[in-house]
């Protein structure tokens, strides 16, 4: 669950996107190499704002706290977790709710799943794996660690309109498999604002417009991470991530990513 908010990329992401209707400056007609050179501005600012250093050099996080569906205004269930990260691709998602608990690994191109409710454990499917890597793709800490270069390029789109007059700086990451994301950041401060993309509607309907917002931005050890994150699908929230703790570059033992022997051994608690 990356501050990312990789939890979204637990829930299936098919991010196909094209560009948003903007009030946009005049970015567009300006050559690409002076976009991308505005685009990496805007990134080191937001970087500078997290943290610098500090931000750049955390390898792992640790976050706990609660995930809520959200429908017509109203939170119709809730979880807590706790999820793991070790930069850039391995992640453990423990989810506890209803008295059962499901527990999502996932390490490169491999992943499991536990199924606390029928205590069974599965190896994901090509599926999953592709939505795990689709969800670290759309990610913010992707972006402004740069682990999108060789893969991707970015250009600055422009200004938009937020909120008391103020504006945000849009910058857009087009990979070169079609994948797109524009992300916001406040123009005053390079304070992260939102990311957008569209995924796949279900059974390849119409595309679905999200949006991640990040909100109550928190410094802890010197990085400053959003506390809150909602996710907006058609302009309706459907979620939101709410962290209680964060900590950083804390030492995660390799064996919490292995698949379990047994039901009986997944369920028990990692020590961190």
């Amino acid at each position: 669950m990356r501050t990312t908010l990789r939890l979204f990329g637990k829930i299936v992401i098919v991010a196909m996107v094209a560009a948003f209707a903007v009030n946009e400056t005049s970015a567009q007609s300006e050559p690409r190499a002076e976009q991308a050179e505005k685009a990496e501005a805007v990134i080191a600012k937001a970087v500078q704002y997290l943290g610098g250093d500090r931000y750049l050099n955390v390898r792992s996080q640790i976050g706990r706290g609660k995930f809520s569906v959200i429908k017509e205004n109203t939170v119709v269930s809730f979880q807590t977790f706790v999820d793991v990260i070790v930069f850039p691709d391995k992640e453990r998602t423990e989810f506890k709710g209803g008295g059962t608990r499901t527990i999502q690994t996932n390490v490169g191109n491999t992943g499991w799943v536990f199924d606390g409710a029928q205590e069974l454990i599965k190896i994901q499917s090509e599926d999953q794996v592709a939505s795990f890597k689709r969800g670290i793709r759309v990610s913010l800490d992707n972006l402004l660690r740069g682990h999108w270069k060789g893969d991707g390029t970015i250009t600055y789109v422009g200004k938009r309109p937020a909120t008391l007059g103020k504006r945000n700086d849009v910058i857009k990451l087009a990979y070169k498999d079609g994948l797109t994301v524009e992300f916001e950041f406040s123009a005053d401060d390079g304070l992260p604002v939102k990311a957008i993309y569209k995924t796949a509607g279900e059974d390849g309907s119409d595309e679905v417009k999200e949006e991640d917002r990040y909100a109550q931005f928190i410094e802890v050890d010197g990085v400053r991470t959003p506390f809150i994150i909602d996710r907006f699908t058609n302009g309706q929230q459907s979620s939101r991530i709410n962290y209680l703790t964060v900590e950083f570059n804390k030492s995660v033992p390799d064996s919490i990513f292995a698949k379990p022997s047994s039901a009986k051994d997944a369920k028990k608690d990692i020590k961190l």
